[in-house]
């Protein structure tokens, strides 16, 4: 992971377990001498887990004053609202304009299929009242936050040496992905991901328009990138241009 004097870059692991989904998901803190920036939040139930984390990296959360929102799907917005609860000072959202008013509540998140989580719910065992009463929740109150400030391709944020902001629809029509052109650093967020050690791209399921998702993920080879961070599948371990420039030229 690519650290400069100035700033911090580092993927948080998490451990699935709501509505019963499983795997490893990777929000990614990053911070300066003057800010503290979440990329993506986890489910509803990984607050104690991204305070702890933080609190390792030296960065208590008091010190978080910003959240950038990758995209609106559940496993990226379910802890928004209780990161914004846990602490008593504002911190700033932000997220693409397509997808905030699914983030905000607006219209209801496109990939929540409420008859899906109702079946898995009654579907859990009586030992498992905790993630029933967690599912029965989100059905009856889906996370949403505002979002403060909205963000468009190109933009630049004067962050962590410049975070550069690029949308990268498809996956969802408000997704982005950001570039830290200090330490090479690519965060794609669900644009691409890591499948026994090779990138791939989005997962067909979750992707209603894969068409527009591979030209998204076909902007990442005029980056020079160092350090490659998925969601899903954390760090790429191997030479990131080199394999994006692969992976473009194969779909």
């Amino acid at each position: 992971m690519n650290t400069q004097a100035a700033y911090g870059i580092q993927a948080i692991p998490l451990t699935r377990g709501f509505n019963g989904s499983q795997g490893i998901i990777h929000p990614v803190l990053i911070w300066d001498e003057h800010n503290a920036i979440l990329v993506d939040t986890g489910e509803p139930i990984h607050l104690q887990a991204v305070q702890t984390a933080m609190e390792q990296a030296g960065i208590p959360l008091a010190r978080l004053n910003q959240i950038i929102m990758t995209h609106q799907d559940i496993d990226h917005i379910g802890n928004l609202p209780n990161l914004l609860q846990a602490t008593p000072h504002k911190i700033e959202v932000l997220a693409h304009e397509a997808d905030r008013p699914y983030i905000e509540g607006v219209k209801p998140l496109m990939k929540l299929k409420a008859d899906v989580l109702r079946d898995k719910m009654n579907a859990l065992p009586e030992s498992e009242l905790q993630l029933r009463a967690d599912i029965a929740l989100l059905l009856d109150n889906p996370p949403k936050a505002g979002v403060d400030r909205v963000v468009a391709d190109g933009d630049t944020l004067p962050y962590c040496g410049g975070i550069t902001v690029i949308h990268t629809p498809g996956h969802t029509p408000g997704h982005i992905s950001l570039y830290l052109s200090q330490s090479k650093t690519l965060i794609a967020g669900d644009a691409i991901v890591i499948m026994d050690g090779k990138l791939r791209k989005p997962v067909e399921q979750f992707t209603p328009d894969m068409e527009t998702a591979i030209k998204s993920l076909k902007k990442f080879v005029n980056y020079d990138v160092e350090t490659l961070i998925c969601y899903h599948g954390g760090v790429f371990n191997g030479n990131a241009n080199e394999a994006l420039a692969e992976l473009a030229a194969s779909l």
